[in-house]
């Protein structure tokens, strides 16, 4: 949950949460800036720990405007007061620009506002220029209270009390433009926004045979517009940080005129606000529909997305990654001494780590310095690892070169979708495909899983053939459960028939069942010793080997949107627990992190045993709850949790033991979370693991195809993983010691370190684990801006 550095020495045991006590500290917590949806995450976050350690939290009303004014804009802030919050956009705090915060005279009035309340510990969630004023105050508050007490506004001994102030910021920014993060609050349901109109667009697009030019967010940062670009297939995008080059104009239509001839319907052109020429020239998305129809004659309309980026409720993984953030600022803010700079929370891969905060806006800082002098190059590589992936990734699926220009290997590379169908496959299939033509490969469809193997459904899939899949959910190639165990003979003859040189299996755990049979049986078929990579793709995110799994982005937010619905209600009834079943089979994290997400009261889940008293307590708590203003509840139940504890029961239970204090309702949400169209976040993920498997097997193909190598080391047959923030390719042989195959899970899972964090927010005790906490990490490695991973 918390930063990778240890505190403790190696070997030492944890440091739990008890040690550290808030007792006599005062919070203050505001909101600054442009608004963004997960900042009310954060902010809950931060009251109910604070108050959970037993510090008094204070609500900063309006930003900083609201600390210069102090009086009614300062009040502390109640568990209650962030009750149903989670699921509101914007920020209930209120933001503000403040120029008298910029004046020295500004910051006297805050301090001496901020001192009658006993406020010494920040937290700010805003963009690089709230938390670059948080730092300038910071170091002039001694100096501050020193001229408080001489002009009597303060005394003697509140400026020895009230010595020193600590400052944690969180960034809080649409845009993704803070280096230093992977993921700022408010990116990805700013994605959610994009998609949702691109995909609606698109449709009437088609029908009219139009093309559109789309304008989106990003005065400085290119980020949506890439991403969004990435995960619609879009034919041009425009961004400040990587400018179209000279004679763009005249390549974008012929480019365009190209997808035409080819019978595409529609043609979708994405700009950054922002977005400039190599000469630092602003190029408008009014400018290129003139372009366009001046040069081809196309029936052309502009649509500016404008604010609606701003608004709507979070997804889910803004929720998670606010609260994970607004959690560990507290923790940061606990431990800070005066020596102690100011840090910034951020996201690195699956972990929250601090990093000072001066370090990531000097770096931010130095990206804008470089397109203003017109370094391009740099700023691509300063924006990180990932951002450069993407625009790399993206160049190479949206232009496919001319045959005459790509050398051909002479290799057959299959595709195949196994197990589950899952939101995100199709974009899995396209990516695959695209990379691999521009590889030289021709690459084969094999439909309805390893029984469509067997029965010989494969055919050649083409460039085209693959437009348009990225938004589609579920499996366009079918696929079934179906292990190949049995049909290992047929398959063999079909590897042979159609001379597949390698194959590409994207699927949940049956794939991965099925590539330790293909595994297993090389040394009696000859033809399966090829090399051999799965893509995990799963609702369930149970595959060994990755910490995410394509599809279960999706699926956690079809849960939390049915959750905000059905709180909605029981808020409108009054005294209601509602009983959720989710999906997962024995793996609980879509019950864990989508309790997470909705601001559950409890989700039982396999991997954490409980019994009746466990029942008894948890109804004990809502009984509580139901005397305070907070009159509802709501109970996560992962489908496989407990044989005997099944959703009827609980449901009986909670209304026996219930009864007079709050009704029960049950809902099993089922095979809906499987359905709908993948997140930006799946679809963004699907696209680039699934690039680099065939990254993996292009490199594996050059090492054996021509040289008479065999691939029957283990190292030819891998599951393509997610740890932390690394890409691995493990040998699936390897992975069994890590697999509990009897309930299909790992035997380890990064996310329940998490569990903890949803019931702390509930209001229940619970032993957090800190011992990660409490240094902060340098920068430089930090900065991958996009996934989970720098993939």
């Amino acid at each position: 949950m918390a930063s990778s550095v240890p505190l403790t020495p190696k070997g030492s045991f944890p440091r739990y949460l008890e040690h550290l006590s808030g007792s006599g500290k005062a919070i203050g917590v505001l909101t600054s800036g442009g608004d963004a949806q997960g900042m009310n995450a954060a902010v809950r976050a931060v009251v109910r720990m604070g108050i959970y350690v037993g510090a008094k939290v204070y609500f900063i009303y309006e930003g900083y405007q609201g600390m210069v004014d102090g009086g009614s804009n300062i009040v502390e802030a109640k568990w209650e007061s962030v009750s149903s919050i989670l699921q509101v956009g914007g920020t209930i705090i209120g933001s503000a620009r403040c120029k008298a915060f910029h004046t020295r005279e500004g910051r006297l009035q805050a301090a001496a506002n901020l001192v009658q309340w006993g406020i010494t510990n920040l937290c700010v969630i805003g963009g690089d220029g709230s938390l670059t004023g948080a730092n300038i105050f910071r170091k002039e508050w001694s100096e501050l209270l020193v001229e408080l007490a001489k002009n009597g506004k303060i005394s003697e001994e509140a400026v020895t009390k009230y010595s020193y102030l600590n400052v944690v910021g969180m960034v809080g920014s649409i845009d993704n433009d803070f280096c230093g993060t992977d993921m700022t609050i408010g990116t990805d349901s700013a994605l959610h926004r994009i998609m949702e109109v691109i995909d609606a667009i698109m449709t009437t697009a088609q029908s009219h045979q139009r093309t559109f030019v789309l304008e989106v967010m990003g005065r400085h940062c290119g980020y949506l517009a890439l991403v969004s670009a990435l995960a619609c297939g879009a034919d041009w995008v425009f961004l400040p940080e990587s400018p179209p080059e000279e004679g763009w104009e005249e390549n974008m239509c012929v480019k365009l005129s190209e997808n035409r001839a080819r019978k595409k319907r529609l043609n979708i052109i994405i700009v950054a606000e922002g977005a400039i020429d190599t000469q630092n020239q602003p190029i408008s998305s009014q400018k290129i529909k003139d372009l366009v129809v001046k040069q081809l004659g196309f029936d052309t309309r502009v649509t500016i997305l404008g604010h609606v980026q701003r608004g709507g409720t979070p997804s889910a993984f803004d929720r998670i990654l606010a609260s994970r953030m607004g959690v560990e600022a507290v923790v940061a803010l606990l431990e800070a001494t005066p020596e102690t700079p100011a840090c910034v929370v951020s996201l690195s891969g699956n972990q929250a780590v601090r990093l000072p905060l001066v370090e990531c806006v000097q770096m931010t800082q130095d990206v804008q310095k470089a397109m203003d002098e017109r370094r391009f190059k740099d700023a691509v590589r300063l924006r990180g690892r990932s951002f450069e992936g993407n625009l790399n990734i993206y160049k190479r699926l949206a232009i496919k070169l001319p045959d005459d220009q790509i050398t051909k290997s002479n290799c057959s590379v299959a595709v195949i979708n196994v197990g589950a169908p899952a939101a995100g496959m199709n974009a899995a299939v396209r990516s695959a495909v695209r990379v691999g033509i521009a590889d030289g490969h021709k690459m084969l469809a094999i439909y309805d899983g390893f029984d469509g193997f067997a029965k010989g459904q494969i055919k050649e899939i083409g460039w085209s053939d693959v437009g348009g899949w990225t938004g589609q959910g579920g499996s366009i190639l079918g696929t079934k459960r179906v292990l190949p165990g049995k049909f290992l003979e047929e398959i063999a003859e079909q590897i042979r028939a159609h001379s597949i040189n390698a194959l590409l299996i994207i699927g949940g755990f049956e794939a991965y069942l099925g590539l330790l049979e293909l595994s297993a049986a090389r040394e009696k078929y000859e033809e399966l010793c090829i090399p051999m990579v799965m893509v995990p793709a799963t609702v369930s995110n149970n595959v060994p080997g990755s910490d995410f799994s394509i599809g279960s982005d999706t699926a956690l937010n079809t849960i939390t949107d049915t959750c905000d619905r059905i709180k909605q209600s029981a808020s409108g009834t009054k005294r209601r627990v509602f009983i959720i079943e989710t999906m997962g089979g024995y793996c609980g994290y879509l019950a864990n992190m989508g309790g997470l997400a909705a601001g559950a009261d409890a989700a039982y889940i396999f991997e954490e045993p409980f019994d009746i008293r466990d029942l008894q307590s948890n109804v004990e708590h809502l009984t509580e709850k139901m005397k305070t203003s907070i009159q509802r509840g709501l109970v996560l139940r992962n489908e496989s949790c407990s044989e005997n504890y099944t959703t009827d029961f609980i449901y009986q239970l909670y209304s026996e033991e219930g009864k007079g204090v709050f009704d029960c309702r049950k809902n099993v949400l089922g095979h809906m979370q499987q359905g709908g169209v993948p997140s930006p976040f799946d679809r963004n993920f699907g696209t680039k693991i699934s690039a680099r498997a065939m990254q993996w097997i292009t490199t594996k193909l050059k090492e054996s195809y021509g040289k008479g190598k065999k691939c029957v080391s283990d190292d030819y047959i891998c599951v393509l993983g997610i740890s932390k923030r690394n890409v691995i390719f493990q040998p699936v042989a390897d992975l069994k010691e890590e697999t509990d195959f009897e309930h299909r899970i790992p035997k380890e899972q990064w996310w329940l370190k998490l569990r903890p964090l949803m019931k702390i927010l509930a209001k229940y005790k619970a032993s957090f684990d800190v011992s990660d906490s409490g240094q902060l990490e340098p920068v430089q490695d930090q900065n991958t801006q996009g996934e989970p991973a720098a993939i």
